[in-house]
């Protein structure tokens, strides 16, 4: 299959994090374009508190105004993913995948469906049972019950089959600040962490190693059933 080069950028400031896809991702498309060598990569990472607002995301669904958002120590970014808001903070692992999908012979469906497979073996190596929601993204517990929860946000952009952005795993993150959100659109549904759901701080450095196997395993199972 294609290398996977996995790289840990540590926490970084979201700005910097998003140039630094932007500049992966366009160096990608242009290699593409131009048959030269290039890289496909997936960036783990965590973020200062700030919320990200997709461009087809709702104004409203962020509760507060500016001043309110320097109290809390929170920036907001628009930015060109799909989806709506979502919340970035420590103790939650960001995983950016910028890879060329033709390489793995995934659609964007597919390749949305194999990020959800992923955290949702994760999930499992945790005893948490988690899956899909029907029509919504992201990885959920108790679906269909008045419970049902999101423990992972996705939203990505994808052109020339090059994709950007990825999903956001809460591991220990402080769930209060997706309290002055709608989460993702959501009015009526709410959010958890791993460390929420067994009751234990989990270790992030864990979590990202598991979730970097499962990732390599998926990817190269696509490359397989297509070969």
């Amino acid at each position: 299959m294609e290398t996977i080069k996995f790289e840990r950028w540590g926490v970084v400031p979201y700005a910097v994090a998003w140039d630094r896809q932007k500049s992966l991702f366009d160096g990608l498309v242009r290699a593409k374009q131009e048959g030269a060598a290039y890289v496909n990569r997936i960036v783990f990472c965590q973020h200062p508190p700030v919320y990200t607002l997709g461009k087809h995301g709702k104004e409203q669904n962020m509760l507060l105004n500016r001043e309110q958002l320097l109290a809390v120590h929170a920036e907001l970014f628009h930015i060109d993913r799909g989806g709506d808001i979502t919340f970035h903070g420590p103790g939650q692992l960001v995983c950016y995948p910028v890879l060329n999908l033709e390489d793995f012979h995934l659609g964007l469906k597919s390749y949305l469906h194999l990020l959800e497979e992923a955290v949702i073996r994760v999930c499992a190596s945790y005893g948490v049972s988690a899956g899909r929601a029907e029509g919504a993204t992201g990885v959920w517990l108790d679906v269909g019950s008045p419970r049902e929860r999101k423990i992972c946000a996705m939203g990505v952009r994808s052109s020339h089959f090059v994709t950007m952005h990825g999903l956001a795993l809460n591991v220990n993150t402080d769930l209060r600040y997706f309290g002055y959100i709608n989460p993702c659109g959501f009015i009526d549904k709410g959010v958890t962490s791993l460390a929420q759901e067994t009751g234990r701080e989990v270790p992030l450095e864990e979590v990202e190693a598991r979730l970097e196997n499962e990732l390599r395993s998926l990817l190269q199972e696509a490359v397989a059933v297509k070969g």
